[in-house]
């Protein structure tokens, strides 16, 4: 028996990285995965796991898009027991040059998409009536400041928030939500070249980044029944990147 044994997972972003990893994840540990994406790589996902995914376009800016695949995950396997969200960008601006394009589009990706993708699935698991867990990408930005980073820290820092709120609100009905903040991760967007930023790698406690598997692994945690005290909490995991002063 898998930790997620006949779960069933909504994930967004699946098209790579820490949601691609997490599919992964969640399929060998039992869960049916729901894989959304943008880009069309959701199909490659799905084709690289194998089985038990169903990938479904979805642009997270879009809350039909949103809608459109929690009701493909309810229609194919009868409920949804865990949401994802981790589709997010990254775009670096200094304060004074930020435009309204880049403020929305960060702002539409990475804090919108997670509330809409909270506000379907809460509803679907509301009805259904047993219970769920949504995990939600943050981000170590959502948990302090650094350079050229406002906008994007902004949304991540929203994306806590939200996280709380929507733990307190329907803890009642046995619905946990929590957060994870990674810090800085090998993938294909924010971590594939840490050269380009140099010293970025040593800001870990443990001096390297992540791989998106580490990332995973937490997620399925939180999303298992091992997790069932576990709501309202902001997870860094980071390699103790937070923990440090200077």
């Amino acid at each position: 028996m898998g930790l997620l044994e006949g779960k069933v997972a909504v994930i967004t972003g699946a098209g790579s990285g820490m949601a691609k990893a997490s599919v992964k994840v969640f399929v060998r540990e039992g869960a049916r995965v729901v894989a959304g994406d943008i880009s069309g790589a959701e199909k490659d996902t799905a084709a690289e796991v194998g089985h038990d995914v169903l990938p479904v376009h979805c642009d997270v800016t879009q809350e039909a898009d949103i809608e459109a695949m929690i009701r493909a995950a309810v229609d194919e396997y009868g409920r949804i027991d865990v949401m994802l969200n981790v589709a997010g960008i990254a775009e670096g601006v200094k304060v004074v040059d930020i435009t309204q394009d880049h403020y929305d589009r960060t702002m539409d990706v990475d804090l919108r998409g997670v509330l809409f993708g909270m506000k379907h699935a809460i509803r679907a698991m509301v009805e259904a009536g047993n219970g769920g867990s949504v995990i939600n990408w943050s981000s170590t930005g959502g948990l302090g400041g650094s350079k050229y980073t406002s906008v994007y820290n902004a949304a991540k820092h929203g994306v806590i928030g939200a996280t709380k709120c929507a733990a307190v609100e329907f803890g009642s009905k046995g619905i946990r939500v929590n957060a994870i903040c990674p810090g800085f991760v090998h993938t294909e967007i924010m971590g594939a070249h840490p050269e380009y930023t140099p010293g970025i790698l040593e800001k870990a406690a443990l001096g390297r980044g992540g791989q998106p598997e580490e990332i995973a692994e937490v997620a399925a945690f939180l999303a298992s029944d091992k997790a069932s005290f576990v709501s309202g909490a902001i997870i860094p995991v980071d390699g103790g990147w937070s923990a440090k002063i200077a």
